[in-house]
């Protein structure tokens, strides 16, 4: 699956990894002399798709830190000689790769589907304890 396709099929998980990067981007600038209105700019348009398919191509493993953040911790296995493995949630993945970008690209398509049950899930609880039944729930915002 390739990234545009893995965060269109992936939506809440795709903005908590836009939120993310946003994040670090902003913490980045603090060390730095970046103007006032640079910086809202940059918290009012986000980061476009196009922008966020180049991060996570150019540092797939720092998505890593996403998963990390969200209680799913991705361990990669092996070696060149014996092939790749992942493990994560005690779960190990029983399939092999020849190289360990193939393995972390496969675990990271993994932790997305886990991550966005997980969103969903957690989006439904609190819709329940509100008390209605999310009829009114705005997907495009995520607010009520």
């Amino acid at each position: 699956m390739t990234t545009e396709q893995l965060l269109v099929e992936y939506p809440l998980t795709t903005q908590t990894v836009r939120d993310w990067f946003l994040k670090k981007m902003m913490e980045s600038f603090i060390d730095e002399e970046v103007p006032e209105d640079f910086k809202a700019m940059m918290l009012a348009e986000g980061i476009p798709d196009g922008k966020l398919f180049k991060l996570i191509d150019a540092q797939p493993r720092s998505l890593f830190d996403v998963f990390d953040d969200n209680e799913i911790f991705i361990q990669i296995f092996g070696n060149n000689k014996n092939g790749w493995s992942f493990e994560f949630l005690n779960n190990l993945e029983n399939s092999e790769y020849a190289t360990r970008k193939a393995a972390e690209v496969a675990a990271i398509e993994s932790a997305f589907s886990v991550l966005e049950e997980k969103l969903q899930n957690s989006r439904i609880d609190i819709i329940g304890q509100n008390g209605n039944t999310g009829e009114h729930y705005d997907e495009s915002t995520n607010q009520k």
